[in-house]
């Protein structure tokens, strides 16, 4: 939905001091249910996104028999269930691994990878990733190590276009135009150069480095930017790995993105792509999806799907998706507007956000920034780079906020209070305030 902004060279970590893992991740995972309001919630990693149409289809049936019939996608390009029932945990397992969905169960929750969605298919980008894909996922898989990984630590694998490269990932892979790669860590300012064919084993050792360097300085901690060192430490450390391992890394100049964004709906090369408002696809929709595919699914982290399909009927295949509610078109509002779960879903909700979400759309469509609608101040899926965050306060009503990385907002740079909004209809009005 949003174009990520590269985050500042920082010399030292800087979240660490603001975070404090006193308890152990409690990230849901396809087998560790999360019990929300509407039921059980099971989080299904989908490494790049890319489900064959036969996972696409078990996951269907599972949503149907199991919770409330939808499939809701997550800003890292995954699924959940949701509505699930307390006792049905066995039963999606058994779903899941027939479907090769858990190719292992130790490592289920740590399968966090995010890939460029179009790559191979419209011809751009420096290297077809599939074949990184492939590989991380394989050695993530077979990594005893592996398993201490939080179920928030994310890679990256960007064909060289800077889509996923912008995502905030705490191993970014981008390929360059020499064959090679570059391996970031966190936000941090520089970046190692590793050969392109020893980009996979290079992004698991750096995040083993990530692991050891934690447990070397007694902190507890699931992110790279949260680490208590200089960032540029672990970078060295990280190269002291590759070299042992043989991999050459030579220091080079940060991954950058490309500023681009999520693929706009549409034909796009050998592909269809819709935007799927608010992340969420019922049953007709999912089916619609299979159908125009030819070969798999491609979900994307800006709540989108991309549907490989051939040429001669992809105009047909976008009518049909349309007229599912699927969003086709590039000027579309929906892109423009996002919310987390709410209520009634979320205990921790204020609001049903997704309700004040659609009756506000026309106003966010042509707001000057994205809006993004949160139940409370966690701001579940809120994604990076420039918006306007809509936040609902306790006793009805909700906060905007202009947030803009790297600049401040008006509210900073004013000391003014945040706008209010009592209804949502009044949306326009308060976003003309906050961004004048």
């Amino acid at each position: 939905m949003l174009a990520a902004v590269p985050t500042p060279a920082a010399s030292s970590s800087p979240q660490a001091t603001a975070v404090s893992r006193d308890r152990g991740d409690a990230c849901p995972g396809a087998l560790r249910l999360h019990a929300a309001d509407d039921g059980a919630l099971a989080h299904v990693r989908v490494p790049g996104g890319v489900l064959t149409l036969r996972q696409a289809r078990a996951l269907a049936d599972a949503a149907r028999r199991l919770g409330d019939g939808d499939l809701h996608l997550t800003s890292r390009g995954n699924v959940q269930l949701r509505g699930l029932r307390d006792t049905c945990g066995a039963q999606l397992a058994e779903v899941l691994d027939a479907a090769g969905l858990l190719p292992s169960r130790g490592h289920e929750r740590v399968r966090n990878i995010v890939a460029s969605p179009l790559s191979g298919l419209d011809g751009r980008g420096w290297r077809q990733v599939r074949p990184w894909l492939s590989a991380l996922d394989g050695a993530l898989c077979a990594s005893e190590a592996a398993r201490e990984l939080s179920g928030r630590f994310l890679f990256a694998l960007d064909d060289g276009r800077g889509d996923v490269a912008g995502l905030g990932a705490d191993v970014t892979v981008q390929a360059t135009a020499d064959g090679g790669a570059l391996l970031g860590l966190g936000s941090a300012g520089e970046a190692l150069c590793v050969p392109g064919d020893d980009a996979p084993r290079a992004a698991l050792l750096a995040a083993q480095t990530f692991l050891q360097v934690a447990r070397e300085h007694g902190a507890r901690v699931w992110r790279v930017d949260e680490l208590p060192v200089p960032q540029g430490e672990l970078t060295r450390e990280v190269r002291r790995s590759l070299k042992r391992a043989g991999i050459t890394g030579s220091l080079r100049t940060p991954v950058r993105a490309g500023g681009e964004g999520g693929p706009p709906p549409g034909i796009v090369g050998a592909a269809l792509s819709v935007h799927v408002p608010l992340g969420r696809l019922t049953p007709l929709q999912w089916q619609a999806l299979t159908h125009a595919a030819a070969g798999e699914l491609r979900l994307t982290p800006w709540r989108g799907v991309v549907v490989p399909t051939r040429s001669e009927g992809a105009a047909d295949a976008q009518a049909r998706l349309c007229a599912t509610g699927l969003v086709t078109d590039p000027a579309s509002p929906w892109l423009r507007v996002g919310a987390c779960v709410g209520r009634p879903g979320c205990a921790k909700s204020r609001a049903d956000v997704r309700a004040d979400a659609e009756r506000s759309l026309a106003a966010a469509g042509s707001a000057r920034l994205p809006v993004y609608w949160s139940g409370c101040e966690r701001r579940c899926g809120r994604p990076r780079g420039d918006r306007i965050d809509v936040v609902a306060v306790p006793g009805g009503g909700y906060r905007l906020r202009a947030v803009t990385p790297g600049r401040q907002s008006r509210a900073d740079r004013d000391g003014d209070a945040v706008t209010c909004l009592d209804d949502p209809s009044q949306l326009a009005t308060a976003l003309a305030a906050i961004t004048s």
